[in-house]
């Protein structure tokens, strides 16, 4: 039976397809069990013909507030800030939608005579973006006149880049950039990949540190929230939002925000937008050959393959003004594109761990961030409720391989092999070892002059899988290397998803509903 609005389908007869499933750097295929529901994300929605034209329109008509060219004047002090590598995934086919939005506004500041400019690329705790990374991303023209002394990676651990503007009526501390602070106007130009972007997070989370991120980037925030992709629903965002109107009370803020398509894949691989049942011969034979080449690269090679193949996404929307009413409109668009109705809630969900996370690009998915998208992103993929019943078993499938990058993930090393042994309690975690790991100062050096991620951020990956580890009755890896990872992130280990099935099923009712996810691309399931 196939269901065209719920964008499922249900299989009724043995011969129905195997459907492949990401496996790390790798594809798989399984044949699921007669019954089984699979989800699949909608297809994109086309792109807006002419980019550049849409979002010198969204300039020119914001909402809540004058247009851009009517604020400027000479002599301003202006503050460009913008999102960092970890959204789009994967990065996106030449010219990025950030170049696109740079060059509209510093034509517009330059017409105006605005010359005391700064762009600043919105890393929070995120490791710093290379060289070659930041041209990539804002183009060669912008990055030879602009890095790297008017474009640069913001450093939350310099003092001298900090303010503190107070707390909110819980407490809630809040430090931002001081140039920001300083500047007579910022522009936050936001690439909006998935709903929990955008908004207050910009400014309030893109441009903050550790005094701010601690009053919800933490274990208790996670659970309240439900999920953290559905803003409405989510503590993190309403903590996040306090701290944005505080943020508004001393920094005058002017929000480009940009919607993309989830056409995750080039035209060579359009096969993987499709449900197998409308796969060519053409396709099948495309798939089997990057399947079969794939398994026979070393992982090293296979990473830099896929990481190295860029996302053909498309604007599929623009707003720009004031952060709250152009958030609102944000967000509506962004479930556009991803909502699938699910009706009814599954005892097993199987999902496939992609190659990519935001936290890995050009880089390892190492067992932390395996956790993280499994328990993080992909539970959290709804809205309502999740997918899976409470107690139910998530399968997953990943080699879950105990590999990090030594250079972007130093304090995963540390805190998967010295902490995770001792306890998996995120409170504990937090109230024993978060600071201690914060204030470190190897990792701060590598934070600030490598390309690390800050010593707290492997914690803040933990946290992130709180709502779904409370949630979750089983987790089984399916296909990892061997037991050892998944038992240290206490899960439970099978051979294959055939095996992770029949272990399901000895903790599931009789005739369990199983689901699977046709992930990636995203997709946020209602679920009814």
């Amino acid at each position: 039976m196939t269901d065209r609005t719920f964008q499922n389908i249900i299989y009724t007869e043995a011969d129905s397809p195997a459907r492949w499933l990401p496996f790390g750097e790798e594809f798989i295929e399984e044949h699921m069990p007669v019954g089984t529901r699979v989800i699949f994300p909608n297809p994109p929605i086309e792109g807006l013909a002419n980019p550049a034209a849409a979002i010198r329109h969204a300039i020119n008509h914001p909402i809540d507030c004058e247009p851009l060219y009517a604020m400027l004047k000479p002599g301003m002090k202006i503050t460009i800030a913008v999102d960092d590598i970890s959204v789009p995934l994967p990065p996106m086919v030449l010219p990025d939608i950030r170049q696109v939005m740079l060059e509209i506004v510093l034509q517009l500041l330059a017409d105006y005579g605005v010359d005391d400019i700064h762009i600043i690329i919105a890393t929070a705790f995120h490791r710093r973006m290379s060289g070659p990374e930041v041209k990539r991303m804002v183009g060669a023209k912008i990055f030879g006149e602009y890095w790297p002394k008017k474009l640069y990676n913001l450093d939350v651990e310099d003092p001298e880049q900090m303010t503190h503007l107070g707390a909110t009526e819980l407490g809630e501390e809040v430090e931002i950039n001081r140039r920001a602070v300083e500047s007579d106007l910022v522009i936050y130009l936001n690439l909006n990949l998935v709903p929990m972007d955008g908004g207050h997070k910009s400014v309030a989370v893109g441009l903050s540190g550790y005094k701010s991120l601690r009053a919800h980037h933490n274990p208790d925030a996670i659970r309240k929230s439900d999920s953290y992709m559905d803003p409405y629903a989510s503590e993190l965002h309403n903590s996040v939002n306090r701290q944005g109107k505080i943020v508004q009370e001393h920094v005058n803020i002017f929000t480009i925000e940009t919607i993309v398509n989830n056409r995750m894949y080039p035209k060579a691989l359009d096969f993987f937008h499709k449900n197998e049942e409308q796969w060519s011969s053409a396709d099948r034979a495309k798939f089997q050959a990057m399947k079969w080449g794939l398994s026979r690269m070393p992982r090293a090679a296979r990473r830099k393959v896929l990481h190295s193949t860029p996302a053909p996404l498309e604007l599929i929307g623009v707003y720009a003004g004031r952060t709250e009413a152009v958030h609102k409109l944000t967000i509506e668009r962004c479930f556009d594109q991803y909502a699938v109705k699910v009706d009814g809630q599954a005892d097993i969900l199987v999902v496939g761990i992609p190659h990519i996370s935001p936290y890995n690009v050009y880089s390892i998915l190492n067992p932390v961030l395996v956790q993280c998208m499994a328990l993080g992103y992909i539970h959290n993929m709804y809205r309502g409720k999740p997918v899976l019943k409470k107690g139910g078993t998530l399968i997953v499938t990943h080699p879950c391989y105990d590999e990090f990058h030594a250079g972007h993930h130093p304090s995963y090393i540390e805190f998967f092999n010295r902490l995770l042994p001792e306890t998996r309690d995120a409170h504990v975690l937090q109230r024993r070892y978060e600071e201690e790991f914060a204030k470190n100062p190897n990792y701060i050096q590598m934070f600030r002059f490598g390309n690390a991620y800050h010593g707290a951020h492997a914690f803040y990956m933990w946290y992130w899988g709180e709502n779904g580890r409370q949630h979750v009755g089983r987790v089984i890896a399916a296909g990892a290397e061997s037991p050892h990872v998944p038992e240290r992130l206490g899960w439970e280990w099978a051979p294959d998803v055939k095996t992770a099935l029949e272990m399901a099923k000895e903790s599931a009712p009789p005739s369990p509903d199983i689901t699977m996810f046709h992930f990636p691309p995203i997709m946020i399931c209602d679920v009814t």
